[in-house]
């Protein structure tokens, strides 16, 4: 097959359109990948669903003006054609990559991709069921921009002679339910520490381009700032009702949310240190950079942050990762003693947790406007 003739995912004007586009190019053996992307744990990328009735009745008239500014910029589409190779696309010497590091970078990229398509399948079944038009506009623009993503990573994927399997994905990972507010919580975390993540990435490879062991860095600037626009979205979402942010209730979940994500940024990442010294990146020093990014920015949705300098943080972030590591090792050991282990390492992580979770959070006022534009 020709793929010269198969039009590109990145000019896709819809979600079903790039998905179509990325079925349609020729297959790989792609088993192993879509093993991983399969994978149902703490740390690997859900697909979720929801109350979709619920949230086809959000009434956007408290953030009208806004909303329609935000609308217009996503019909926009600043980056439509971006998310395809180009003469900035260095060849790959796969089979001179050093073995951990090609096993964790290809691990950062089928959970990258398996993240922006989760997105995806949540927004276009959103987009599907829904009849409120401003809510199944805005997801269908969302979903647009994930499919992009996830077939971008999918062709630096196919180089390496793997490809996740989206279209199985889509029929066969578990799903998982969530209440229209944990959705909102959970997936403006994800979009603005996503943005966070890639932003101070790219920046670092900018001042230090000899670290940018792959081209799909070059990509990390226009890819967040989808990521940051996602955020707003949510972010008015969010103040269609007070209650989501100002209600004690909801303020215990709001900070169980960013506890938990945060937490499990730090766990993951630590997972893969070959890749970060790869990039000249300390992987400590990385994740309090994206945490002080990320809750800088979410004041514009949160009545508070965490704090991320008091004492007791660093040391539980630690133990929580310790704590990961014990979980899996007792996993793969299986048995009486692999099982102990396994649930002594469970234990040890709710106590970090909860450690992390008491600590006395930052108050801060909600702006009058919460839109932000990208400025890191």
């Amino acid at each position: 097959m020709n793929t010269q003739n198969v039009p590109h995912s990145s000019t896709a004007a819809t979600a079903e359109e790039a998905i179509a586009r990325q079925e349609a190019l020729p297959p790989l053996d792609n088993e192993a990948a879509t093993d991983v992307a399969m994978q149902n744990t703490l740390l690997t990328p859900r697909f979720y669903t929801t109350d979709f009735e619920e949230m086809d009745a959000i009434d956007v008239s408290p953030v009208r003006e806004e909303w329609d500014k935000m609308i217009a910029g996503m019909k926009a589409d600043p980056n439509k054609g971006h998310f395809k190779k180009n003469e900035d696309w260095d060849e790959v010497d796969w089979d001179g990559m050093e073995p951990k590091l090609k096993r964790e970078f290809i691990d950062f990229l089928i959970s990258s991709c398996t993240a922006e398509f989760s997105g995806c399948v949540l927004y276009k079944e959103m987009k599907r069921r829904g009849s409120n038009e401003d809510i199944t506009t805005l997801f269908q623009l969302m979903a647009r921009d994930e499919a992009r993503h996830a077939g971008f990573i999918n062709d630096a994927l196919r180089e390496a002679g793997i490809a996740v399997n989206l279209g199985f994905l889509t029929r066969q990972k578990k799903y998982t339910y969530f209440r229209p507010k944990f959705i909102y919580y959970a997936t403006y975390l994800s979009e603005k520490i996503g943005y966070a993540r890639y932003i101070t990435i790219y920046r670092h490879l900018e001042a230090h381009p000899e670290y940018r062991f792959h081209p799909i860095f070059k990509w990390f600037r226009e890819w967040c700032n989808d990521e940051f626009s996602h955020g707003e979205a949510f972010a008015l979402l969010l103040r269609t009702d007070p209650k989501l942010t100002q209600s004690f209730a909801n303020k215990l979940w709001i900070k169980f949310f960013l506890t938990a994500v945060y937490g499990t940024m730090w766990v993951r990442d630590h997972q893969r240190p070959v890749f970060h010294d790869a990039l000249g990146v300390d992987v400590t020093w990385y994740g309090q950079e994206v945490f002080r990014k990320t809750s800088e920015i979410s004041k514009q949705a949160f009545p508070f942050t965490l704090d991320i300098d008091h004492p007791r943080w660093r040391p539980n972030l630690d133990r929580l990762q310790a704590a990961s590591v014990q979980v899996a090792k007792g996993k793969a050991k299986g048995g009486v003693t692999g099982t102990a282990s396994r649930v002594a390492g469970m234990a040890k992580a709710a106590f970090a947790f909860a450690a992390l979770y008491t600590i006395p959070s930052i108050p801060n006022a909600l702006p009058e406007t919460s839109r932000l534009e990208p400025a890191y």
